[in-house]
């Protein structure tokens, strides 16, 4: 087992998988962060958040570990401003060098969609989008069957877009509906797919927690998913790998080391901790892994599925 303070832990190359940006004095809106009253989080007060988070601070901020790329996950700006988000990232990156790709938002049911889609595909840095499906409010709700749930038709169809355009998907849904998902992955067996933050786990019950392995089990039998560590809040609780160990642990064992990715999603997740600390959770949670299987969770895996040049690391 490594020491999480040597030099081979502390020179690892990191590529945040997942993060984000904004300027809430810049050109595109962001209505959550605009009118926090509105939104409710169950992690936090989401005030403590409602600012600007720009490359600078976010250099800052990883300044302690050897990061060599970030991917840009859409921060769920005003979606009449779409494009304009992902134009603003790629003068971001001019500026900063930073992002180094972008997972960009459209709607792949609408009437635009597949005019949007392109528009996106045509930035280089565009390497995906994240269009999330329809979910219940917890798992004793269900929105089974109604437009852009997991089961409407004219929702799926539009996913077949992206594979069109060579884009991959980022799939964002809470523990309850990961069996869900696993259907509609099935369906696009060629769709690189990326499942956010651990299928988000919140709930630790036992219960919760049988629930969510069905489902990543599930996922894990698709071939074209991976799974991103991250987010791995939970209501209440600090963030300590005391109760995220398990869940890093068991993420591992279902996808394997070839399919999994470390992100931070900060801006977000500092609701619970800074991105050094994560990153250094991170660290600790895998210490006793070889230098290979090191290199691939924390660096090659997403440089290959966000197909982001070596040379950019």
């Amino acid at each position: 087992m490594l020491d999480p303070e040597s030099d081979e832990l502390r020179d690892l190359k990191i590529v945040d998988a997942h993060h984000h940006f904004c300027d809430l004095e810049g050109p595109v809106s962001y209505p959550w962060l605009s009118h926090p009253e509105a939104h409710s989080s169950r992690h936090g007060d989401y005030s403590r958040i409602c600012r600007s988070y720009l490359p600078a601070e976010y250099k800052r901020d990883t300044a302690l570990h050897n990061l060599v790329a970030s991917v840009h996950v859409e921060a769920e700006c005003d979606r009449t401003q779409q494009l304009e988000e992902t134009d603003w990232l790629v003068s971001m990156h001019r500026l900063h060098g930073l992002p180094s790709a972008i997972v960009a938002h459209a709607w792949v049911d609408t009437p635009d969609a597949e005019e949007l889609i392109a528009q996106q595909a045509r930035r280089p840095l565009v390497k995906g989008i994240r269009t999330k499906p329809l979910t219940s409010s917890g798992p004793d709700a269900s929105v089974r069957g109604m437009p852009r749930s997991l089961q409407d038709e004219n929702w799926i169809r539009g996913l077949g877009l992206l594979e069109k355009y060579k884009l991959s998907w980022d799939l964002r849904v809470p523990w309850w509906h990961l069996e869900e998902a696993a259907v509609v992955a099935r369906r696009f067996p060629n769709l690189p797919i990326a499942l956010n933050h651990a299928g988000c786990p919140f709930d630790r019950s036992p219960e919760a927690l049988a629930v969510w392995r069905r489902g990543m089990k599930a996922l894990a039998a698709c071939e074209n998913v991976v799974c991103k560590i991250s987010g791995l809040l939970v209501t209440g609780q600090p963030w300590t790998l005391k109760l995220n160990g398990p869940i890093i642990k068991e993420t591992l064992d279902i996808f394997g080391p070839d399919r999994c990715m470390f992100a931070s999603n900060v801006f977000p997740d500092t609701l619970k901790g800074s991105w050094d600390y994560i990153y250094c959770q991170f660290k600790k949670s895998v210490a006793h892994e070889p230098p290979e299987v090191l290199n691939k969770l924390f660096c090659d895996n997403a440089l290959r599925f966000y197909r982001i040049p070596a040379q950019s690391a």
